[in-house]
C-alpha cells in the first residue's frame, strides 16, 4: 500500500499538477523524485525541498527505483514515453497519470504496456489559471474531486492503491468510473464550461468592456485564461463526447432565447428555478 513511506515516487513532468502533487506527498515522508524538461523546474523544487531529487533527462536510476510514478504530462507525450520508455521501469512498478481524458489513452497504454508493470489511471479534478511548479499547492486538493478509472486489466490492488493516493492528496471526494463514464461526465462538467467561457469571452470584441463588468462576468469567464496547447488536444481526444455536451448546450439556449423572444415569463422562471434549485446541489459542502 502507499502509506509504506519507504516507496519511493518518481512525478514524470513537474509542473503545476506535478509540483502540487510532490508537496502534498512529501507531508508523508515518501522519496519524492522528478524528471521535467526545464532545469529551473528542478533547481526550484529542490531549493524549496519539494522534491529529494531531480533529473531533466531519462535518469535510468531515478525511473528504474520508482514504485509508483505518476505521470503529468499531456495525453499525447504520456503515450509516447510509455511506448519509447517503458522498458526502464522496474518490475512491479504502478503507474498513474492527472490526464483530463481517458477513454482515448487507458487502453492503449494498458495495451503496449509490459505484463509486470500495471497502469491505474486517475484524474484530479483540480486546477488555477497560472502554471508552473512555482504555482503549485497541495491546497487545490482540498474540497476537489479524485476519480479513478479502472478497467478489467487492473487488480483489486492497483485501484485501492489509487483510491488511497487519492486520500492522501486530500481530496474530499475520492471515487471510480469507468473511462467511458468518465469521458461523458467531463465533456460536461469540465470541457463544455471550458467552451463555454472561450466563446463568451470571444463574441463581443468591444473596446473597454473590461472598466464596466462585474463579478458575474469574471466568475463565468475565470477559465477563459487558457492553454490553448493543452486544451485543444483534450477536446480533440474526447471529441464525440464533447460534441454531445455542446449539442444539448445549444439546444437548451435556443428555448431559452425562444422564450425570451415570445416573451415567455412563465417559461422563463420555471428554468430559472430548475436552475437555482440544480445549483445548490453543486455548492462544497
Amino acid at each position: 500500500m502507499i502509506v509504506d513511506v519507504s516507496r519511493k515516487i518518481l512525478i514524470v513532468g513537474l509542473g503545476l499538477l506535478g509540483g502540487s502533487y510532490a508537496k502534498a506527498l512529501r507531508r508523508f515522508g515518501f522519496h519524492i523524485s522528478a524528471i521535467t524538461k526545464e532545469q529551473s523546474s528542478i533547481d526550484y523544487a529542490l531549493r524549496e525541498g519539494i522534491i529529494d531529487e531531480g533529473s531533466t533527462e531519462l535518469d535510468e536510476g531515478l525511473i528504474g527505483e520508482a514504485d509508483l510514478v505518476i505521470f503529468a504530462l499531456y495525453p499525447h507525450v504520456f503515450v509516447e514515453w510509455i511506448a519509447e520508455n517503458q522498458k526502464l521501469l522496474k518490475s512491479g512498478a504502478l503507474i498513474t497519470d492527472v490526464t483530463g481524458v481517458k477513454g482515448s489513452i487507458v487502453y492503449k497504454i494498458q495495451d503496449m504496456l509490459r505484463d509486470d508493470v500495471e497502469f491505474i489511471a486517475a484524474h484530479p479534478m483540480a486546477g488555477r489559471e497560472v502554471s508552473g511548479v512555482e504555482n503549485s499547492t497541495e491546497k487545490m486538493f482540498f474540497g476537489a474531486n479524485y476519480i479513478v478509472t479502472p478497467t478489467e486489466k487492473n487488480t483489486p490492488e492497483a485501484v485501492s492503491t489509487c483510491l488511497e493516493l487519492g486520500r492522501l492528496l486530500g481530496f474530499s471526494n475520492v471515487t471510480t468510473l469507468s473511462p467511458e463514464e468518465h469521458d461523458e461526465m467531463i465533456g460536461f462538467l469540465s470541457q463544455l464550461t471550458h467552451c463555454i467561457a472561450i466563446t463568451l469571452m470571444t463574441c463581443n470584441d468591444k473596446e473597454n468592456m473590461e472598466k464596466f463588468t462585474g463579478d458575474s462576468f469574471r466568475d463565468l469567464t475565470r477559465i477563459a485564461r487558457i492553454n490553448d496547447v493543452m486544451w485543444s488536444e483534450l477536446f480533440v481526444a474526447n471529441k464525440d463526447a464533447l460534441l454531445r455536451q455542446m449539442d444539448m448546450f445549444a439546444e437548451k439556449f435556443s428555448s431559452l432565447r425562444n422564450m425570451l423572444e415570445s416573451e415567455d415569463i412563465d417559461g422563463m422562471r420555471e428554468m430559472m428555478r430548475h436552475s437555482t434549485s440544480r445549483r445548490a446541489l453543486f455548492d462544497k459542502k
